[in-house]
């Protein structure tokens, strides 16, 4: 897909809902998201997150006692080699400030664009249109991917 090439050789933050859209099969992202998770296997793109996604991302097996999913997530987040889970530091924190203080963003909202730029992102993947007034950094909307390839 084209927009996944774009992304080539960039670094690229990951938001919690497109990790969650690609791992549990969302049928109406898995498509989008499918090329990007092996451009990101090939090394074609660098994907940073915050330790805040694992919080996330976990809610949902734990209530559910899916230890397979749990651990789907963990080895993904943990594990893979060209996607780094990067823990928040005072840096961060402060950024993460700043963008509450010029944005109104909730603090999880503003953790997760102030870890990517920490790690040198220029673009974020989500589908949360409120992070659209993140400084410095290209936002990449699922749904907007999906409205643009529409019939």
């Amino acid at each position: 897909m084209e927009w996944v090439k774009k992304l080539h050789g960039r670094i690229v933050g990951l938001d919690t809902a497109p990790l969650i859209y690609f791992v549990e099969e969302h049928p109406a992202y898995l498509s989008f998201l499918d090329p990007f998770f092996v451009s990101i296997d090939r090394g074609e793109i660098e994907v940073v997150t915050s330790t805040l996604t694992i919080s996330e991302v976990l809610v949902h097996p734990i209530r559910h006692a899916n230890l397979a999913l749990s651990r789907q997530y963990s080895e993904i987040l943990l594990k893979s080699a060209h996607l780094r889970t990067i823990a928040v530091s005072p840096e961060i924190a402060a950024d993460a400030a700043e963008l509450r203080a010029t944005s109104r963003l909730r603090t999880p909202d503003a953790i997760q664009p102030a870890t990517a730029r920490s790690a040198g992102a220029d673009a974020f993947l989500t589908n949360d249109a409120g992070l659209a007034a993140t400084p410095g950094m290209q936002l990449i909307l699922l749904d907007d991917l999906l409205a643009s390839h529409r019939p």
